[in-house]
């Protein structure tokens, strides 16, 4: 595989000397799916060698599909009922095999760089956000829940031993944050039964992780960020909610989604 040189790195950044990761992402995080595809599939391109490119394309895709099917509307976070019943739409079988495809070629470019180099950095990342879209995917897209608990617990684990390695690494915290504050939110008897199988679900812990992505974290920041807001609604806390949708709002202009749950609020 080519290198990928410093010169190609500085020749495809965007403004503010943004990587074209960044730029993919904030594309993401302001709706413009199909801008992030062309950003990302030139980056995989020039660095076939980066499983992060494969696995963030898949995430563009996961976003897209929540977007259309209106899976983040913080009112089915904070409305149960509300999530359970809410229009059936049904999932995009193209955007699924796409998503398949990214999902499957990061997965092995992780696993040749992890076999090389186990305690890779960006490998292990690349797989953890893997196994946090796949578990994501199911749920959220396509209701197979308890595929879903599995890649779960295997993304804390793998993200466990990425901050053993590196406690800074603000974004992994999430995985850990995501299990422990998802899973809390269930009934008590099915909690016992998820700890038994090794599921983690404290709150406060899963408040804590979340927190530490939103401080340190990069790429997942702003996905962290909205997960506090939905938590500030379901604790009944308005103002903190509407304090993070505004700095959302401001950052992302192109998001519907973050000035809709503010108007809301308002």
């Amino acid at each position: 595989m080519i290198p990928f040189s410093i010169a190609a790195i500085f020749l495809m950044q965007g403004p503010a000397g943004a990587s074209p990761l960044d730029t993919a992402y904030r594309q993401m995080y302001n709706l413009e799916f199909a801008g992030a595809h062309r950003t990302l599939s030139d980056w995989e391109r020039a660095q076939p060698g980066d499983p992060l490119g494969p696995a963030s394309n898949a995430a563009a895709y996961l976003f897209a599909e929540f977007d259309r099917l209106r899976i983040l509307q913080s009112e089915f976070f904070t409305d149960d009922d509300a999530f359970k019943h809410r229009a059936k739409l049904s999932p995009d079988p193209a955007a699924r095999r796409a998503f398949d495809t990214e999902m499957e070629k990061a997965a092995k470019i992780a696993g040749e760089v992890l076999a090389r180099s186990p305690q890779n950095e960006n490998a292990l990342f690349a797989s953890i956000l893997n196994l946090g879209l796949r578990a994501n995917y199911d749920a959220l897209v396509d209701k197979h829940y308890l595929a879903s608990l599995q890649d779960m617990k295997q993304g804390r684990l793998v993200a466990e031993k990425l901050l053993a390695l590196d406690p800074n690494y603000g974004d992994a915290y999430l995985a850990i944050g995501v299990e422990n504050y998802s899973l809390s939110l269930k009934a008590a008897p099915l909690r016992w039964l998820l700890q038994l199988g090794g599921a983690q679900t404290d709150r406060d812990i899963g408040l804590e992780k979340i927190r530490l992505t939103v401080e340190d974290g990069h790429y997942l920041k702003p996905y962290a960020r909205l997960l506090l807001a939905v938590a500030a609604l379901r604790d009944k806390k308005p103002e903190e909610a509407k304090g993070i949708l505004r700095e959302l709002v401001r950052e992302f202009p192109g998001n519907r989604l973050y000035a809709e749950e503010l108007a809301k609020l308002r």
